[in-house]
């Protein structure tokens, strides 16, 4: 199908379904603990939650792949809108669940409908002219951002009336979504019938590359570390709030909602300006040195408007992950760049799966004597990592296997 001139309207659906994706990610995080303690009928809930966040990440790392290619299949639009009327249909199943079974279930069905980030990028693919693609590429990324700052101010805000309520209105907003895009998402890729392989279906296929090539395996695991480390604000933010400062639902809300905002600005506007400045392994190691400096701050702060205080600080450490995605493209050839970023993928996806129940763990072991020690693992953690950055981007790493090939 041709890219359409009036793709206005199905834009501002796929826009609304990936913002309602992120939405549905993050506004659990203010009341995560409150919910969970309410159905656990107390007790520690601090592991459940590195479950919950884990489960959600397992059901995207599996079923992103296959959610794309059943839209290659069977089209986008009846992929979309399955996953659309399961989101609302989960979330209001989780605004009434007694049982902490149910609403493990429901954050696995969860991460299921909301893994349609690849079929709505194809769709963008479909209806976008070559030279609209990377504009609308990054109001998908500024859409799926916002989200991240809408999610947890709504469920700290709402979650305060209620603990149930921010799930009510995931599932209102859903719903509406899937009105919409049900009288207005045309068909743009029609049904093929044509056999999807089965390699299609193992999300783990595109690590199998990297042990192929040397000198690739340092970078992935850079990637890996510098993704883990973002996993424990989602899983350990709320608790350690409470915790220390003994915030409610919309002081955690509004203190993630603030962070996220902070982070959207730098990763809009520094990138360049930093890399220009330090270089690319500079901007890198500067941007760790930042949220080094802030998780310091954060382990020993005993007041809630330290924390406010240094956001912009904390928010300066993103201007490091796009250099080090551009020294990683260095790594491999201009043939080989699609393969890469798949493999980036994977092992960010692999993080958000490892790192919540790690995170989760330790905080519990620190959560009675110290709880601001889980930010002191997230600073080694980064220590392990400023080496490898080093070793991984000096010149002349990059093996012979990644050069092109000649006649």
């Amino acid at each position: 199908m041709k890219p359409s001139p009036n793709a206005n309207r199905p834009l501002i659906v796929i826009y609304f379904a990936l913002c309602l994706d992120a939405v549905g990610i993050s506004l659990v995080f203010p009341i995560l603990p409150r919910l969970l303690s309410e159905v656990t009928q107390g007790g520690n809930v601090t592991f459940y939650i590195g479950i919950m966040t884990s489960l959600y990440a397992v059901m995207q790392f599996i079923f992103a792949p296959v959610l794309g290619a059943l839209s290659d299949n069977l089209g986008r639009r009846p992929v979309l809108l399955v996953s659309l009327a399961g989101a609302a249909i989960n979330y209001t199943i989780m605004a009434f669940a007694p049982h902490l079974w149910m609403l493990l279930l429901g954050r696995l069905i969860a991460g299921l409908t909301g893994a349609n980030a690849s079929v709505a990028s194809a769709y963008i693919t479909d209806i976008s002219a070559e030279k609209d693609r990377a504009r609308r590429f990054g109001l998908m990324n500024a859409m799926f951002g916002a989200g991240f700052i809408i999610g947890p101010v709504l469920g700290g805000v709402l979650g305060d009336s209620w603990v149930r309520l921010p799930f009510i209105a995931a599932a209102i907003l859903n719903g509406y979504n899937f009105i919409l895009a049900f009288f207005i998402l045309p068909e743009t890729r029609p049904k093929t019938g044509q056999k999807i392989p089965l390699s299609t279906f193992n999300p783990l296929a595109p690590l199998r590359w990297v042990f192929s090539m040397v000198g690739l395996l340092p970078v992935v695991l850079v990637f890996f570390l510098l993704s883990g480390t973002g996993e424990a604000y989602g899983t350990c933010w709320a608790l350690w709030g409470a915790d220390t400062f003994q915030w409610n639902g919309l002081w955690i809300g509004l203190s993630l909602g603030m962070f996220g905002i902070c982070q959207t600005l730098v990763q809009a506007f520094l990138p360049g300006p930093a890399t220009r400045l330090f270089g690319e392994r500079g901007a890198v190691i500067a941007g760790i040195c930042c949220a080094c400096l802030a998780l310091l701050v954060m382990a020993f702060a005993r007041q809630g408007w330290i924390i406010f205080a240094i956001m912009p600080i904390f928010a300066l450490a993103s201007i490091g992950t796009p250099a080090f995605q551009a020294l990683a493209t260095r790594k491999v050839t201009p043939d080989r760049q699609g393969q890469l970023q798949g493999v980036l993928t994977s092992a960010t996806s692999l993080a958000t799966v490892i790192g919540p129940l790690a995170f989760s763990a330790f905080y519990m072991l620190v959560q009675k004597t110290w709880p601001g020690a889980i930010w002191l693992s997230v600073v080694a953690i980064y220590a392990l990592a400023v080496p490898m950055v080093i070793f991984s981007t000096r010149k002349g790493r990059t093996s012979p296997s990644t050069k092109p090939r000649t006649a």
